[in-house]
């Protein structure tokens, strides 16, 4: 984006959520876009998600400028390139995981067998294979949320855009889920996220700070968090650790 700035009218007055933005993200990168509340990080994402228009400026993606496209053109291309994962889960709470996955591609128009195939897949890449037709009342925080992530991957995006991932999750889940993250990246996936908290962000390769909706820091992250390493301290296995465990128990038995 170059020389993006978003006003909103509110009750007549004139708010400027960023003013005059400009920075680039690069393919395969892990950026966190941080500030406080009302430092326009999230209206900075609502435009790199292409869920809103800035005021003036220029936003492309992958070299396309979107400012000129229609609201169709832009869902378009939101849903080829780009997939959201929310601090809230957004899962539909009387359905399954396999079926909330499939959401995006129903209003694809994807055929319903190639839907399971995809959502089945994408639950794997999560390892949650096992969990297909649990609800999200069945599942734990945790685990909604990386039913929120295999939804986001299903439509096979290049970015994922993560709004307060670990928000409603406790610290061994969050770590979890920034294990994750960090895998998609690892993958070549460009990940995003908005966070407020410094210890999410240094999980990422890159760190831009909002304030009064101007980037006043833009650097790599000189001591970057593994999550893996944290899982590690924390005695924490991964599902597949688990079933190597179990295979190896079951070959010696």
């Amino acid at each position: 984006m170059h020389d993006v700035t978003k006003v909103y009218q509110l009750e007549g007055i004139e708010v400027r959520a960023l003013c005059g933005v400009s920075m680039d993200i690069h393919e395969g990168e892990m950026v966190s876009i941080m500030g406080p509340s009302g430092s326009g990080k999230s209206t900075l994402m609502h435009i790199v998600g292409l869920l809103d228009r800035p005021s003036a400026g220029v936003v492309s993606i992958e070299g396309e400028v979107v400012g000129d496209l229609s609201p169709n053109q832009l869902a378009a291309l939101r849903n080829e390139h780009i997939g959201f994962v929310f601090q809230s889960f957004n899962l539909l709470a009387r359905t399954g995981a396999q079926a909330n996955v499939e959401l995006p591609l129903v209003y694809g128009g994807v055929s319903g067998a190639e839907r399971s195939r995809r959502a089945r897949e994408a639950l794997e890449r999560v390892e949650l294979g096992d969990r297909l037709n649990h609800t999200p009342g069945q599942l734990s925080g945790g685990q909604q949320q990386r039913v929120a992530i295999a939804r986001a991957l299903v439509t096979s995006p290049s970015i994922v855009l993560a709004d307060e991932p670990t928000g409603n999750l406790d610290s061994r889940s969050g770590v979890e889920v920034m294990g994750i993250l960090q895998d998609l990246n690892a993958q070549g996936i460009t990940v995003v996220i908005v966070t407020h908290d410094a210890n999410v962000a240094r999980h990422s390769q890159r760190i831009v700070e909002l304030r009064d909706g101007v980037i006043v820091r833009d650097e790599t992250v000189a001591d970057r968090l593994d999550a893996h390493d944290e899982m590690s301290q924390l005695g924490m296995n991964t599902a597949a650790d688990v079933e190597a465990v179990l295979g190896t128990a079951g070959d010696a038995s």
